[in-house]
Protein backbone atom coordinates (compact mmCIF):
# COMPACT_ATOMS: atom_id res chain seq x y z
CA UNK A 1 0.00 0.00 0.00
CA UNK A 2 1.05 3.60 -0.55
CA UNK A 3 2.12 5.83 2.35
CA UNK A 4 -0.77 6.85 4.59
CA UNK A 5 -2.13 10.37 4.02
CA UNK A 6 -4.83 12.21 5.94
CA UNK A 7 -8.24 11.79 4.35
CA UNK A 8 -6.93 9.51 1.59
CA UNK A 9 -9.42 6.71 2.16
CA UNK A 10 -10.76 3.92 -0.01
CA UNK A 11 -14.49 3.19 -0.01
CA UNK A 12 -13.97 0.23 2.31
CA UNK A 13 -11.89 2.34 4.72
CA UNK A 14 -14.63 4.97 4.90
CA UNK A 15 -17.07 2.17 5.65
CA UNK A 16 -14.71 0.89 8.38
CA UNK A 17 -14.87 4.22 10.23
CA UNK A 18 -18.68 4.09 10.02
CA UNK A 19 -18.97 0.55 11.42
CA UNK A 20 -16.55 1.45 14.24
CA UNK A 21 -18.84 4.30 15.27
CA UNK A 22 -21.80 1.89 15.12
CA UNK A 23 -19.88 -0.73 17.13
CA UNK A 24 -20.37 -3.54 14.59
CA UNK A 25 -17.37 -5.76 15.38
CA UNK A 26 -18.35 -8.52 12.95
CA UNK A 27 -18.56 -6.13 9.99
CA UNK A 28 -15.32 -4.43 11.04
CA UNK A 29 -13.59 -7.83 11.08
CA UNK A 30 -14.81 -8.48 7.53
CA UNK A 31 -13.61 -5.09 6.29
CA UNK A 32 -10.18 -5.52 7.88
CA UNK A 33 -9.75 -8.59 5.69
CA UNK A 34 -10.18 -6.53 2.52
CA UNK A 35 -7.05 -5.76 0.48
CA UNK A 36 -7.88 -2.06 0.14
CA UNK A 37 -8.19 -1.51 3.92
CA UNK A 38 -5.18 -0.32 5.93
CA UNK A 39 -5.56 -0.81 9.67
CA UNK A 40 -3.70 2.47 10.28
CA UNK A 41 -5.48 4.57 7.65
CA UNK A 42 -6.11 8.21 8.58
CA UNK A 43 -9.29 10.27 8.32
CA UNK A 44 -9.17 13.98 7.49
CA UNK A 45 -8.20 14.82 11.09
CA UNK A 46 -5.38 12.28 11.23
CA UNK A 47 -7.32 9.81 13.40
CA UNK A 48 -6.80 6.08 12.95
CA UNK A 49 -9.57 3.48 13.38
CA UNK A 50 -8.02 2.59 16.77
CA UNK A 51 -8.26 6.21 17.93
CA UNK A 52 -11.94 6.29 16.93
CA UNK A 53 -12.66 3.01 18.73
CA UNK A 54 -10.82 4.18 21.87
CA UNK A 55 -12.62 7.53 21.96
CA UNK A 56 -16.01 5.85 21.42
CA UNK A 57 -15.27 3.44 24.28
CA UNK A 58 -15.56 0.29 22.12
CA UNK A 59 -13.37 -2.24 23.93
CA UNK A 60 -14.11 -5.20 21.61
CA UNK A 61 -13.36 -3.04 18.59
CA UNK A 62 -10.05 -1.90 20.09
CA UNK A 63 -9.10 -5.52 20.76
CA UNK A 64 -9.90 -6.48 17.16
CA UNK A 65 -7.88 -3.60 15.70
CA UNK A 66 -4.87 -4.39 17.91
CA UNK A 67 -5.04 -8.03 16.80
CA UNK A 68 -4.81 -6.78 13.21
CA UNK A 69 -1.67 -4.78 13.98
CA UNK A 70 -3.04 -1.31 14.75
CA UNK A 71 -0.28 1.14 15.72
CA UNK A 72 -1.02 2.15 19.31
CA UNK A 73 1.55 4.97 19.15
CA UNK A 74 0.46 6.56 15.86
CA UNK A 75 0.86 10.33 16.29
CA UNK A 76 -0.54 11.80 13.06
CA UNK A 77 -3.57 13.48 14.66
CA UNK A 78 -3.85 17.21 13.88
CA UNK A 79 -3.39 18.01 17.58
CA UNK A 80 -0.95 15.11 18.16
CA UNK A 81 -3.40 13.06 20.23
CA UNK A 82 -2.62 9.35 20.64
CA UNK A 83 -4.90 6.35 21.10
CA UNK A 84 -3.99 6.33 24.81
CA UNK A 85 -5.10 9.95 25.14
CA UNK A 86 -8.44 9.13 23.51
CA UNK A 87 -8.83 6.11 25.81
CA UNK A 88 -8.24 8.36 28.83
CA UNK A 89 -10.74 10.92 27.57
CA UNK A 90 -13.36 8.17 27.14
CA UNK A 91 -13.06 7.26 30.82
CA UNK A 92 -12.83 3.53 30.04
CA UNK A 93 -10.21 1.97 32.29
CA UNK A 94 -10.28 -1.36 30.43
CA UNK A 95 -9.46 0.34 27.12
CA UNK A 96 -6.80 2.48 28.79
CA UNK A 97 -5.19 -0.67 30.18
CA UNK A 98 -5.47 -2.34 26.76
CA UNK A 99 -3.58 0.51 25.09
CA UNK A 100 -0.87 0.38 27.74
CA UNK A 101 -0.55 -3.40 27.48
CA UNK A 102 -0.13 -3.02 23.71
CA UNK A 103 2.87 -0.75 24.28
CA UNK A 104 1.38 2.75 24.38
CA UNK A 105 3.91 5.38 25.43
CA UNK A 106 2.82 7.39 28.46
CA UNK A 107 5.17 10.37 28.18
CA UNK A 108 4.14 11.59 24.69
CA UNK A 109 2.62 15.09 24.72
CA UNK A 110 -0.01 16.64 22.44
CA UNK A 111 -0.03 20.09 20.83
CA UNK A 112 -0.81 21.78 24.17
CA UNK A 113 1.97 19.92 26.00
CA UNK A 114 -0.19 17.46 27.95
CA UNK A 115 0.40 13.74 28.42
CA UNK A 116 -2.37 11.13 28.34
CA UNK A 117 -2.58 11.12 32.15
CA UNK A 118 -2.79 14.92 32.26
CA UNK A 119 -5.52 14.97 29.60
CA UNK A 120 -7.55 12.38 31.51
CA UNK A 121 -7.14 14.36 34.74
CA UNK A 122 -8.17 17.57 32.96
CA UNK A 123 -11.58 16.07 32.06
CA UNK A 124 -12.03 14.39 35.45
CA UNK A 125 -11.31 10.79 34.42
CA UNK A 126 -9.23 10.05 37.51
CA UNK A 127 -9.66 6.27 37.33
CA UNK A 128 -7.88 6.33 33.97
CA UNK A 129 -5.16 8.54 35.46
CA UNK A 130 -4.63 5.91 38.15
CA UNK A 131 -4.38 3.11 35.57
CA UNK A 132 -1.81 5.04 33.53
CA UNK A 133 0.29 6.03 36.54
CA UNK A 134 0.28 2.48 37.92
CA UNK A 135 0.88 0.52 34.76
CA UNK A 136 3.72 -1.99 34.79
CA UNK A 137 3.91 -4.26 31.76
CA UNK A 138 3.94 -8.02 32.22
CA UNK A 139 6.89 -8.18 29.80
CA UNK A 140 9.06 -6.21 32.25
CA UNK A 141 8.27 -8.75 34.95
CA UNK A 142 8.71 -11.75 32.65
CA UNK A 143 12.34 -10.70 32.17
CA UNK A 144 13.04 -12.06 35.66
CA UNK A 145 11.42 -15.43 34.82
CA UNK A 146 14.32 -16.26 32.47
CA UNK A 147 17.88 -17.07 33.62
CA UNK A 148 20.21 -14.16 32.91
CA UNK A 149 23.94 -14.48 32.24
CA UNK A 150 25.45 -17.33 34.26
CA UNK A 151 22.28 -17.98 36.27
CA UNK A 152 21.09 -21.57 36.32
CA UNK A 153 17.64 -20.63 37.59
CA UNK A 154 15.55 -17.50 37.05
CA UNK A 155 15.13 -15.05 39.91
CA UNK A 156 11.34 -15.46 39.64
CA UNK A 157 9.67 -18.82 38.93
CA UNK A 158 7.36 -18.37 35.89
CA UNK A 159 4.35 -19.64 37.87
CA UNK A 160 4.67 -16.64 40.24
CA UNK A 161 4.74 -13.98 37.51
CA UNK A 162 0.95 -13.83 37.09
CA UNK A 163 0.02 -13.57 40.78
CA UNK A 164 2.82 -11.06 41.47
CA UNK A 165 1.82 -8.93 38.49
CA UNK A 166 -1.72 -8.76 39.88
CA UNK A 167 -0.36 -7.38 43.17
CA UNK A 168 1.85 -4.86 41.34
CA UNK A 169 -1.03 -3.64 39.19
CA UNK A 170 -3.35 -3.06 42.14
CA UNK A 171 -4.24 0.61 42.49
CA UNK A 172 -5.46 -0.04 46.03
CA UNK A 173 -2.42 0.35 48.30
CA UNK A 174 -4.27 -0.52 51.50
CA UNK A 175 -2.05 -3.20 53.12
CA UNK A 176 -5.14 -5.22 54.08
CA UNK A 177 -6.11 -5.52 50.41
CA UNK A 178 -2.56 -6.45 49.40
CA UNK A 179 -2.39 -9.16 52.07
CA UNK A 180 -5.77 -10.45 50.84
CA UNK A 181 -4.37 -10.67 47.27
CA UNK A 182 -1.49 -12.75 48.61
CA UNK A 183 -3.78 -14.87 50.75
CA UNK A 184 -6.19 -15.74 47.93
CA UNK A 185 -3.44 -17.23 45.72
CA UNK A 186 -1.98 -20.54 47.00
CA UNK A 187 1.11 -20.16 44.78
CA UNK A 188 1.95 -16.82 46.36
CA UNK A 189 0.96 -17.60 49.94
CA UNK A 190 4.20 -19.43 50.76
CA UNK A 191 7.17 -17.94 52.58
CA UNK A 192 9.77 -19.05 49.99
CA UNK A 193 7.70 -17.76 47.07
CA UNK A 194 7.19 -14.41 48.82
CA UNK A 195 10.92 -14.08 49.48
CA UNK A 196 11.65 -14.54 45.77
CA UNK A 197 8.98 -12.01 44.83
CA UNK A 198 10.34 -9.55 47.39
CA UNK A 199 13.85 -9.78 45.94
CA UNK A 200 12.52 -9.11 42.43
CA UNK A 201 10.62 -6.07 43.71
CA UNK A 202 13.82 -4.74 45.27
CA UNK A 203 15.71 -5.22 41.98
CA UNK A 204 13.01 -3.37 40.03
CA UNK A 205 13.06 -0.58 42.63
CA UNK A 206 16.83 -0.23 42.23
CA UNK A 207 16.53 -0.24 38.44
CA UNK A 208 13.89 2.51 38.52
CA UNK A 209 16.23 4.76 40.50
CA UNK A 210 19.44 4.04 38.57
CA UNK A 211 18.05 4.14 35.03
CA UNK A 212 18.61 7.24 32.90
CA UNK A 213 15.01 8.43 33.12
CA UNK A 214 14.67 7.90 36.89
CA UNK A 215 11.17 6.89 38.02
CA UNK A 216 10.86 7.62 41.75
CA UNK A 217 7.11 6.96 41.81
CA UNK A 218 7.42 3.42 40.45
CA UNK A 219 10.45 2.82 42.68
CA UNK A 220 8.45 3.81 45.76
CA UNK A 221 5.57 1.53 44.78
CA UNK A 222 7.90 -1.44 44.21
CA UNK A 223 9.55 -0.77 47.56
CA UNK A 224 6.16 -0.61 49.30
CA UNK A 225 5.04 -3.88 47.67
CA UNK A 226 8.31 -5.52 48.73
CA UNK A 227 7.71 -4.40 52.34
CA UNK A 228 4.20 -5.91 52.36
CA UNK A 229 5.48 -9.17 50.84
CA UNK A 230 8.33 -9.30 53.36
CA UNK A 231 5.85 -8.86 56.22
CA UNK A 232 3.65 -11.64 54.83
CA UNK A 233 6.66 -13.96 54.52
CA UNK A 234 7.71 -13.18 58.09
CA UNK A 235 4.23 -13.92 59.44
CA UNK A 236 3.95 -17.17 57.48
CA UNK A 237 7.24 -18.37 58.97
CA UNK A 238 6.17 -17.48 62.50
CA UNK A 239 2.51 -18.50 62.42
CA UNK A 240 2.63 -21.70 60.36
CA UNK A 241 1.06 -20.53 57.12
CA UNK A 242 -1.69 -18.22 58.35
CA UNK A 243 -2.09 -14.57 57.36
CA UNK A 244 -5.35 -14.01 59.27
CA UNK A 245 -3.43 -12.70 62.27
CA UNK A 246 -1.68 -10.07 60.13
CA UNK A 247 -5.01 -8.92 58.68
CA UNK A 248 -6.44 -8.55 62.19
CA UNK A 249 -3.41 -6.59 63.34
CA UNK A 250 -3.78 -4.19 60.40
CA UNK A 251 -7.51 -3.74 61.06
CA UNK A 252 -7.44 -3.46 64.86
CA UNK A 253 -8.53 0.01 65.95
CA UNK A 254 -7.79 1.91 69.14
CA UNK A 255 -10.49 1.93 71.79
CA UNK A 256 -11.54 5.58 71.71
CA UNK A 257 -12.24 5.98 67.97
CA UNK A 258 -11.33 2.76 66.14
CA UNK A 259 -8.37 4.28 64.27
CA UNK A 260 -6.04 1.47 62.98
CA UNK A 261 -2.82 2.52 64.71
CA UNK A 262 -0.74 -0.52 63.70
CA UNK A 263 -1.65 -0.03 60.04
CA UNK A 264 -0.59 3.63 60.19
CA UNK A 265 2.70 2.74 61.89
CA UNK A 266 3.37 -0.03 59.35
CA UNK A 267 2.90 2.27 56.35
CA UNK A 268 5.04 5.00 57.92
CA UNK A 269 7.77 2.44 58.59
CA UNK A 270 7.63 1.22 54.97
CA UNK A 271 8.15 4.78 53.74
CA UNK A 272 10.97 5.36 56.24
CA UNK A 273 12.79 2.25 54.97
CA UNK A 274 12.97 3.52 51.37
CA UNK A 275 16.69 2.98 50.65
CA UNK A 276 17.28 6.10 48.53
CA UNK A 277 17.27 8.96 51.03
CA UNK A 278 17.99 11.68 48.46
CA UNK A 279 14.85 10.92 46.45
CA UNK A 280 12.61 13.98 46.10
CA UNK A 281 9.45 11.89 46.48
CA UNK A 282 10.64 10.45 49.80
CA UNK A 283 11.35 13.92 51.17
CA UNK A 284 7.90 15.12 50.07
CA UNK A 285 6.22 12.16 51.77
CA UNK A 286 8.14 12.69 55.00
CA UNK A 287 7.27 16.40 55.05
CA UNK A 288 3.59 15.58 54.56
CA UNK A 289 3.36 12.77 57.12
CA UNK A 290 5.85 13.59 59.90
CA UNK A 291 3.95 16.57 61.44
CA UNK A 292 0.62 14.72 61.49
CA UNK A 293 -0.43 13.29 64.84
CA UNK A 294 -1.45 9.63 64.80
CA UNK A 295 -5.15 9.45 63.96
CA UNK A 296 -5.43 12.82 62.24
CA UNK A 297 -5.70 13.55 58.54
CA UNK A 298 -3.97 13.07 56.21
CA UNK A 299 -3.17 9.45 56.98
CA UNK A 300 0.04 7.86 55.70
CA UNK A 301 -2.06 5.69 53.34
CA UNK A 302 -3.82 8.69 51.76
CA UNK A 303 -0.54 10.58 51.25
CA UNK A 304 1.20 7.53 49.77
CA UNK A 305 -1.77 6.73 47.53
CA UNK A 306 -1.91 10.25 46.14
CA UNK A 307 1.85 10.25 45.50
CA UNK A 308 1.92 6.88 43.74
CA UNK A 309 -1.42 6.61 41.95
CA UNK A 310 -2.20 10.27 41.41
CA UNK A 311 -5.66 9.77 42.92
CA UNK A 312 -6.88 13.31 43.40
CA UNK A 313 -10.45 14.50 43.14
CA UNK A 314 -11.88 11.39 44.85
CA UNK A 315 -13.23 13.24 47.83
CA UNK A 316 -16.79 12.32 46.82
CA UNK A 317 -15.98 8.60 46.62
CA UNK A 318 -16.55 6.10 49.42
CA UNK A 319 -13.83 3.63 50.41
CA UNK A 320 -14.27 0.35 52.28
CA UNK A 321 -13.22 0.66 55.92
CA UNK A 322 -11.70 -2.83 55.81
CA UNK A 323 -9.92 -3.26 52.48
CA UNK A 324 -9.93 0.29 51.10
CA UNK A 325 -11.69 -0.57 47.83
CA UNK A 326 -13.36 2.37 46.11
CA UNK A 327 -17.13 2.38 45.61
CA UNK A 328 -18.19 0.88 48.95
CA UNK A 329 -21.93 1.30 49.62
CA UNK A 330 -22.92 -0.83 52.64
CA UNK A 331 -22.98 1.14 55.90
CA UNK A 332 -23.02 -0.37 59.37
CA UNK A 333 -26.74 -0.63 60.19
CA UNK A 334 -26.20 0.58 63.76
CA UNK A 335 -23.76 3.50 63.73
CA UNK A 336 -23.90 4.32 59.99
CA UNK A 337 -20.41 5.79 60.39
CA UNK A 338 -18.34 3.09 58.66
CA UNK A 339 -18.84 1.70 55.17
CA UNK A 340 -17.96 -1.60 53.51
CA UNK A 341 -17.81 -3.06 50.01
CA UNK A 342 -19.57 -6.24 51.14
CA UNK A 343 -20.55 -8.54 53.99
CA UNK A 344 -17.18 -10.28 53.96
CA UNK A 345 -15.36 -7.05 54.79
CA UNK A 346 -17.95 -6.10 57.41
CA UNK A 347 -17.58 -9.50 59.08
CA UNK A 348 -13.79 -9.23 58.94
CA UNK A 349 -13.87 -5.80 60.63
CA UNK A 350 -16.55 -6.53 63.24
CA UNK A 351 -14.11 -7.88 65.88
CA UNK A 352 -12.71 -4.37 66.35
CA UNK A 353 -15.62 -2.22 65.20
CA UNK A 354 -18.02 -3.65 67.79
CA UNK A 355 -15.96 -1.99 70.54
CA UNK A 356 -16.62 1.52 69.20
CA UNK A 357 -19.89 1.05 67.27
CA UNK A 358 -22.13 2.33 70.09
CA UNK A 359 -19.83 5.27 70.75
CA UNK A 360 -19.84 6.21 67.05
CA UNK A 361 -23.63 5.89 66.99
CA UNK A 362 -23.96 8.30 69.93
CA UNK A 363 -21.54 10.69 68.25
CA UNK A 364 -23.57 10.58 65.02
CA UNK A 365 -26.87 11.16 66.85
CA UNK A 366 -25.34 14.10 68.73
CA UNK A 367 -24.08 15.59 65.47
CA UNK A 368 -27.48 15.11 63.82
CA UNK A 369 -29.22 16.80 66.78
CA UNK A 370 -26.83 19.74 66.61
CA UNK A 371 -27.33 20.02 62.85
CA UNK A 372 -31.12 19.93 63.28
CA UNK A 373 -30.89 22.65 65.93
CA UNK A 374 -28.64 24.72 63.68
CA UNK A 375 -31.03 24.32 60.74
CA UNK A 376 -33.98 25.35 62.94
CA UNK A 377 -32.11 28.43 64.14
CA UNK A 378 -31.11 29.29 60.60
CA UNK A 379 -34.72 28.88 59.47
CA UNK A 380 -35.90 31.23 62.25
CA UNK A 381 -33.27 33.80 61.30
CA UNK A 382 -34.29 33.59 57.64
CA UNK A 383 -37.96 33.93 58.61
CA UNK A 384 -37.21 36.96 60.81
CA UNK A 385 -35.09 38.53 58.08
CA UNK A 386 -37.91 38.03 55.59
CA UNK A 387 -40.44 39.53 58.03
CA UNK A 388 -38.17 42.53 58.66
CA UNK A 389 -37.72 42.98 54.93
CA UNK A 390 -41.51 42.84 54.41
CA UNK A 391 -42.08 45.42 57.15
CA UNK A 392 -39.39 47.69 55.69
CA UNK A 393 -40.98 47.40 52.27
CA UNK A 394 -44.40 48.23 53.74
CA UNK A 395 -43.01 51.27 55.57
CA UNK A 396 -41.35 52.48 52.38
CA UNK A 397 -44.62 52.02 50.47
CA UNK A 398 -46.59 53.96 53.12
CA UNK A 399 -44.02 56.78 53.05
CA UNK A 400 -44.28 57.01 49.27
CA UNK A 401 -48.06 57.19 49.48
CA UNK A 402 -47.91 59.99 52.08
CA UNK A 403 -45.42 61.90 49.93
CA UNK A 404 -47.72 61.58 46.92
CA UNK A 405 -50.69 62.96 48.90
CA UNK A 406 -48.64 65.96 50.13
CA UNK A 407 -47.50 66.80 46.62
CA UNK A 408 -51.06 66.68 45.33
CA UNK A 409 -52.19 69.12 48.08
CA UNK A 410 -49.55 71.68 47.06
CA UNK A 411 -50.43 71.59 43.37
CA UNK A 412 -54.25 71.68 43.62
CA UNK A 413 -54.86 75.48 44.24
CA UNK A 414 -52.90 76.61 41.16
CA UNK A 415 -54.85 74.20 39.02
CA UNK A 416 -58.35 75.15 40.26
CA UNK A 417 -58.14 78.95 40.93
CA UNK A 418 -59.04 81.47 38.24
CA UNK A 419 -56.20 83.37 36.59
CA UNK A 420 -55.81 86.95 37.93
CA UNK A 421 -57.45 89.80 36.02
CA UNK A 422 -55.00 91.58 33.77
CA UNK A 423 -55.68 95.34 33.49
CA UNK A 424 -56.40 96.52 29.97
CA UNK A 425 -53.55 98.28 28.29
CA UNK A 426 -53.90 102.03 27.77
CA UNK A 427 -54.44 103.04 24.24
Amino acid sequence: MSSTKKGDLSTSEKELFEVISAGNVQEASRLLGCKDVRVNCLDEYGMTPLMHAAYKGKADMCKLLLQHGADVNCNEHEHRYTALMFAGLSGKTDITWMMLDAGAETDVVNSVGRTAAQMAAFVGQHDCVTVINNFFSRARLDYYTRPQGLEKEPKLPPKLAGPLHKVIMSTNLNPVKMVMLVKENPLLAEADALDKCRRVMELICEKCIKQQDMNEVLAMKMHYVSCVLAKCASVLKEREGKLDGLVKSLLKGRENDGFPVYQEKFIRECIRKFPYCDATLLQQLVRSIAPVEMGNDPTALSVLTQAITGQVGFMDAEFCTSCGEKGAEKKCSMCKMVIYCGQACQKMHWFTHKKVCKKLQEHREKQEAEMAKLRMQQKKEESKAMQDATESTQEATDSMQELTVDNNSDVAPSETSEPPDVPAADN
